[in-house]
């Protein structure tokens, strides 16, 4: 990968939440040139739409986005995202445009429509529920479906949870189909790397996960949450950014944007983050890729 190969690196902490903001999305940027990352703010606070917008009309030039969410299902588990369901989308870019057209609805980008539709509600846990389908083949259910690169962030020493889990704070799954919807709608705008391969210039879309960043930046998983100024910027030290203003408290999801908008900057480089060795053709084009995870 060419060291100059992205002008920018925007994070983006997001959140499955209803309503027309979500306290738990925040945007920072990080330039190629140096410098600390800077959060990006938005009037009243931000919303999934107005990321979209962004994302589709406002991004500047050659910008490497990292979205904390799931770009995709488990598929290769059970040879397909919903087993036995005849509807079953062949591929990621199918399943988001099958999320969005059910959802059509749901406004904010919510995704609700699809966890109680009832071709696809038994695939999930939801807060009363643990559908039949949760687990695959009949295997007992415990910690649901999971993709080879949450396999891989295990691996890694990583807690990952299943993008079919909709229960609990660190619940993945209300993101990732809030998000899908997203993807769907930038398609055509911007390419989602590894659904779509990598371009050699222009801006691009990877999938991250904010505990990777943290574990680069010297931070167990256990702590991967930075709730201080003071521990953000220790963080960013490791990373070889320049640190932020500020003391005492900060909110964990501008940290967590900010520390990945650095940690984009100094490892989106490094060519063993987009060859990791669990990463086909058809992982990439049904599952995706966390980036990072190797």
């Amino acid at each position: 990968m060419n060291a100059d190969r992205f002008a920018h690196f925007l994070a983006i902490d997001w959140s499955g939440a209803k309503g027309a903001r979500q306290k738990g999305i925040a945007l920072a940027i990080a330039d190629a040139r140096g410098g600390p990352p800077v959060l990006v703010e938005r009037g009243r606070g931000w919303g999934r739409e107005g990321v979209l917008a962004v994302l589709r009309d406002e991004l500047p030039r050659d910008t490497l986005v990292g979205l904390d969410l799931g770009i995709g299902l488990p598929h290769a588990d059970c040879g397909a995202f919903f087993p036995g369901e005849a509807s079953s989308p062949p591929d990621a870019a199918a399943l988001w445009a099958l999320v969005d057209g059910i959802c059509a609805d749901d406004p904010h980008l919510g995704a609700q429509g699809f966890v109680d539709h009832p071709a696809y509600r038994g695939f999930f846990r939801n807060g009363t529920e643990t559908g039949a389908q949760f687990g695959c083949d009949g295997a007992a259910h415990g910690r649901g479906r999971f993709r080879l690169t949450e396999h891989a962030q295990a691996a890694m020493g990583c807690k990952p949870y299943s993008n079919f889990n909709l229960v609990g704070a660190a619940q993945v799954g209300k993101s990732s189909l809030t998000g899908m919807r997203m993807l769907h709608r930038l398609r055509g705008h911007l390419p989602v790397w590894p659904v779509d391969p990598l371009p050699e210039s222009g801006s691009v879309i990877v999938e991250i996960y904010t505990s990777l960043a943290a574990r680069d930046a010297g931070r167990s998983i256990a702590r991967a949450k930075m709730r201080s100024h003071e521990d953000l910027n220790a963080a960013l030290v490791v990373l070889g950014s320049p640190t932020v203003h500020g003391r005492g408290p900060i909110d964990d999801h501008a940290s967590d944007a900010l520390l990945a908008a650095a940690w984009l900057r100094e490892v989106a480089a490094d060519a063993r983050r987009w060859n990791p060795e669990g990463l086909t053709l058809q992982i990439a084009r049904t599952e995706g890729w966390t980036f990072g995870a190797l």
